[in-house]
C-alpha cells in the first residue's frame, strides 16, 4: 500500500511539474512560431539560423529549465548519415557548470532523440572544462550522455 501511495504521489508531482513547465514555455515563446519550427524538418534547417530554435522547439520540460535559467544550446557539429542527423551540442549561458547540468544534458538528449530525423545527440567534451574536478567526475559518472571532441 505504501508503494502505491508513493507511486501515485510521484505521478501527481511529475504531472504538476510538466504542466508548470509547459505553462512557462508558453509564456515566453510564440506558439505559432514554435509549431512552425517543430513541423519543419531539421534537414531543411541544417545551414539555417533557425536550426537551434527548431531544436529548442522539440524539447519538453527541460526547455523550461534552459529558458528560465538563462541557458541554451549551441550546435558544435552536425553530420548527416544514413541513420539520420547526428549532433554534437554545447550548453550556453548560465547552464555552463550548473549543478543540474547532468539532468539538463540527459533531458536534451532524450527529447531530441525522439525526433525521427535525429540519430544521435552527443555533447562537446569542451563542456567538461567548465566544471571543477568534482563536477566533472559527477557528470561523467551520472550524466548518461556521451562527450566527444568538438
Amino acid at each position: 500500500m505504501d508503494d502505491d501511495l508513493v507511486a501515485r504521489y510521484a505521478a501527481e508531482a511529475k504531472a504538476a511539474m510538466e504542466a508548470e513547465s509547459f505553462r512557462r514555455i508558453e509564456e515566453t515563446t510564440d506558439a505559432e512560431e514554435e509549431e512552425r519550427l517543430r513541423n519543419t524538418p531539421l534537414s531543411e534547417l541544417i545551414s539555417s539560423p533557425h536550426l537551434v530554435p527548431a531544436l529548442l522547439s522539440r524539447l519538453g520540460t527541460v526547455r523550461a529549465a534552459l529558458d528560465g535559467h538563462g541557458g541554451g544550446i549551441a550546435v558544435t557539429r552536425h553530420t548527416v548519415t544514413q541513420q539520420g542527423l547526428e549532433f554534437v551540442l554545447d550548453l550556453t549561458g548560465a547552464c555552463l557548470s550548473c549543478g543540474a547540468a547532468p539532468g539538463t544534458l540527459e533531458g536534451v538528449k532524450t527529447d531530441l532523440e525522439k525526433d525521427a530525423e535525429v540519430h544521435s545527440i552527443t555533447f562537446s567534451s569542451a563542456l567538461l572544462d567548465t566544471f571543477d574536478e568534482l563536477g566533472r567526475e559527477f557528470i561523467l559518472a551520472h550524466g548518461a550522455v556521451e562527450f566527444v571532441d568538438p
